[in-house]
């Protein structure tokens, strides 16, 4: 059997799965989540698109992502740092170790690529 080594990233076809931000880290406001996940590869190498609706949360990063926004603005900010205002066409890496917070502004939907 023939097996491609092309992942198209779209969402024809992919099951949506839904969420929020765990209630413990929830700041303000009722954001709702949604991922499509794309590829889930043996080593812990993760990708798909992922939207969120206006709400605020902590984050804490383990693993490295890489991040495309589509659409939307969200606000990020890291603890002891700044707030770093990210929008459709913005890309970013958050590494390992990374603590802070997560508002999103405008409902926004990114690709993601995560690396355990």
């Amino acid at each position: 059997m023939y097996l491609s080594r092309f992942a198209r990233v779209a969402l024809a076809g992919i099951e949506v799965e839904e969420g929020a931000p765990a209630p413990d880290r929830l700041i303000s406001g009722d954001p709702r989540h949604r991922s499509w996940s794309i590829e889930e590869a043996e080593g812990g190498l993760y990708a798909g698109i992922w939207e969120s609706t206006p709400g605020k949360w902590r984050i804490q990063y383990d693993e490295w992502e890489f991040c495309h926004i589509l659409s939307g603005i969200s606000i990020i900010t890291e603890d002891g740092g700044e707030a770093h205002s990210v929008k459709a066409g913005d890309s970013f890496v958050l590494r390992p170790g990374f603590k802070g917070v997560w508002e999103v502004v405008e409902t926004t939907r990114k690709e993601y690529v995560i690396r355990l």
